[in-house]
């Protein structure tokens, strides 16, 4: 035989998915939270999305083009969802300094220290995120109250989250069902009226955005399932043991950056693992420390350093959780 045949590397048949394609499905799914946002912080939170975006499109640019010598790849949406997720982890009252500073790190140290998009280890807008956090923590603590659209941005009212209200009452050894006439209902916080980050408000616009990435395929269910459900299993063990010291699953799965977590940031692609058992295993990790983080740490959030720790044991979960080589036999 004289034909020849040319067997090249997979895939051999093109899904016609793109980096860009799902960059930009993402920040479609973010768009109701976002819009909520707006309209509960007003002003505020324009300001600080629109800062956040800004800066970290300009420092990739300069990082890329200046330091690293190589073609700016800011079109491949990817710098847009990191200062999107930088916003949503952000109050909507910080001053424009610290949003540049934390646009640096993110950008600078989480992403392209690393070699840029797809060599990074952690979840760029946290490792922004955490580095404010530890270094200002006043101004990122001080939440502005939903108060609807307002052209107020410095003056806007502040008050405690409801994680740092009950963290709080229960270190003065207040009962919890005294404590919980306190912070808002369960309807109002999956609704937004309660105080926190642009992104933790408002959770049926971000199961909304899950919706839309579980149609789309953008994303599997395998992490946030994993991430809630473990949750919500242990806090609700907690709660059983002793409903006046441990909140029950509702409220934790409700407050603070739980479901912005579990949605947005714990599913990006290039700090998670790549088969399905690693990723069920990724997220009941990031739900365990969580409630861990919150229910005897110092803080009364810990999704961000959950995701963050289990974002280093990522590469160990992918050598050992590796997926059945097609045509291989099972064990």
């Amino acid at each position: 035989m004289n034909t020849k045949v040319l067997v090249a590397p997979s895939p051999h048949v093109h899904s016609g998915d793109s980096i860009q394609k799902n960059m930009y499905g993402v920040v479609f799914a973010m768009l109701p939270a976002l819009v909520f946002s707006f309209v509960y912080f007003g002003m505020g939170a324009i300001i600080v999305t629109l800062t956040a975006v800004a800066s970290c499109y300009l420092f990739e640019f300069l990082i890329s083009k200046y330091l690293l010598k190589k073609v700016p790849t800011i079109t491949d949406g990817s710098a847009l969802i990191t200062g999107i997720l930088l916003a949503f982890n952000l109050p909507a009252n910080l001053p424009i300094w610290i949003i540049l500073i934390g646009a640096l790190v993110a950008i600078g140290i989480g992403k392209m220290t690393f070699g840029g998009l797809g060599n990074n280890v952690f979840n760029p807008a946290l490792v922004g995120r955490v580095f404010l956090l530890i270094s200002f923590p006043v101004q990122m603590t001080s939440w502005p109250k939903p108060l609807g659209f307002d052209t107020a941005y410095f003056d806007a009212q502040t008050g405690a989250t409801p994680l740092a209200l009950i963290k709080e009452g229960l270190k003065k050894g207040e009962p919890l069902s005294q404590l919980m006439h306190d912070v808002p209902g369960n309807m109002d916080l999956l609704m937004g009226n309660t105080g926190g980050s642009m992104g933790e408000v408002a959770g049926i616009a971000l199961l909304l955005g899950l919706a839309y990435m579980l149609f789309k395929k953008i994303i599997t269910w395998h992490i946030p399932v994993a991430v809630l459900g473990t949750v919500a299993i242990f806090s609700g063990i907690l709660h059983m043991s002793n409903p006046e010291a441990y909140a029950g699953p509702l409220f934790h799965i409700l407050t603070g950056g739980l479901l912005l977590g579990a949605i947005f940031m714990a599913t990006d692609y290039v700090t998670s693992p790549m088969s399905n058992k690693g990723m069920i295993i990724y997220g009941i990790g990031i739900g365990l420390l969580t409630v861990i983080i919150r229910v005897f740490g110092a803080y009364p959030e810990g999704v961000s350093f959950a995701i963050l720790i289990m974002n280093a044991f990522v590469p160990l979960i992918n050598v050992y959780v590796k997926p059945k080589r097609f045509g291989e036999k099972r064990k």
